[in-house]
């Protein structure tokens, strides 16, 4: 219990600032046009200016703040138009990592989370938590199995925006339970070694996560035009 507080004593003051600042614009504790002041953001955070300098001019960087004078920050809004463009980037780097993903990945570990994905449930908060956890696992195994830096560092920082983009879109059961076949079918696809199903099956995904949230920023936008796959039975015991 002791190890963790002493690592988190042992971490850069503006590291600890950027850490604290990303999870509260991440959660929504810090809405879209939140001021952040420099001294009173110091002071909160209990780091002197050149670190909170420091970790404000990280968040810069990831495009999550920008600077309304020298001495002000202010926590970036996301609309309709940010959402499409980074669904934009999203679906390039997420469909190829899944072909290569299929091509390159232990086919066993994918398996495993196919399964997983069958067996989840998404009622109640700790459902959702426990599906979220299961998609982050499926990210890492994603990662590991493409193997391209350049790759993995491009789909982290979508990521960065994609847990804020997620907050900002209302809860909405029904895509949550239709997201947990698509990811199962994805997973699947990859432990099968089908690299065509596996990106395929990962544009039907993200073309129904952004017309979802399109529809939770601006209800009167309307749902974008459907996009529809065969889902074969991958796994055994699966449930669609």
């Amino acid at each position: 219990m002791g190890a963790a507080p002493r690592k988190e004593h042992g971490m850069r003051a503006s590291d600890r600032a950027y850490r604290t600042l990303l999870d509260e614009i991440q959660s929504g504790a810090l809405p879209p046009g939140a001021v952040l002041g420099e001294v009173e953001q110091a002071a909160r955070l209990g780091v002197s200016r050149t670190p909170l300098r420091e970790a404000l001019g990280r968040l810069a960087a990831d495009g999550l703040v920008a600077q309304a004078s020298p001495r002000v920050t202010v926590v970036t809004d996301i609309d309709a138009g940010d959402i499409r463009e980074l669904f934009e980037v999203r679906r390039a780097l997420e469909e190829t990592a899944a072909r290569l993903a299929a091509e390159r990945g232990d086919a066993a570990s994918f398996a495993v989370l196919a399964e997983e994905f069958a067996r989840a449930e998404v009622d109640g908060d700790a459902g959702r938590d426990a599906y979220y956890a299961l998609i982050a696992r499926f990210d890492a195994a994603l990662d590991a199995a493409v193997a391209n830096d350049y790759l993995t560092s491009a789909l982290r920082a979508v990521r960065t925006h994609l847990v804020r983009v997620r907050r900002l879109a209302r809860d909405n059961p029904g895509r949550l339970a239709a997201s947990v076949s698509e990811h199962r079918l994805i997973a699947g696809a990859i432990a099968e070694r089908d690299a065509e199903l596996a990106a395929h099956a990962t544009h039907v995904h993200l073309h129904s996560a952004l017309s979802s949230i399109l529809e939770s920023v601006d209800p009167s936008m309307g749902p974008a035009p459907a996009t529809t796959v065969a889902v074969p039975a991958l796994v055994d015991g699966s449930r669609s």
